[in-house]
């Protein structure tokens, strides 16, 4: 395996950072998987983690704060495979892609393009002057 994990083109994590434990798994693999250890199960100390910038790791807590166990540690299981090599690969991935939105900035907002908010204002105001304007013609013929 690599030494580090990329999450993003600028952000990547070593795997010294990076706590495996691996157990029996009740997944596929017959007979062999009794007594094969294909179970992995990833923690990641995202509130401790030096390798992440201040304000990414901040966002990410907030984000994935519902996955965090009481001391901000992130956990990943990894099972379907039946080898511990796949399994230890594919739980870095489920984390990279955990990670990674979670820790992206927020997009900003385009200033040119009118909210939903300044739009139904918009509508409303037309509305209102259009009434004002229909009040303003000359009665109509009753067309009897």
């Amino acid at each position: 395996m690599p030494e580090e994990l990329r999450i993003t083109p600028e952000v990547s994590i070593p795997y010294d950072e990076l706590e495996f434990r691996v157990s029996r798994a009740s997944g596929p693999g017959g007979q062999g998987v009794n007594t094969t250890d294909s179970r992995v199960e990833l923690r990641f100390d995202l509130a401790g983690s030096p390798s992440i910038p201040p304000k990414a790791k901040q966002r990410a807590l907030h984000r994935l704060a519902s996955r965090l166990d009481s001391s901000g540690r992130l956990r990943v299981v990894a099972q379907t495979q039946r080898s511990q090599l796949l399994n230890r690969r594919e739980a870095a991935e489920r984390l990279a892609e955990l990670l990674a939105p979670a820790m992206a900035a927020p997009r900003t907002r385009r200033p040119t393009r009118p909210s939903a908010a300044a739009r139904a204002r918009q509508v409303e105001s037309k509305r209102r002057r259009s009434a004002t304007k229909r009040l303003r013609q000359r009665p109509r013929d009753g067309g009897e």
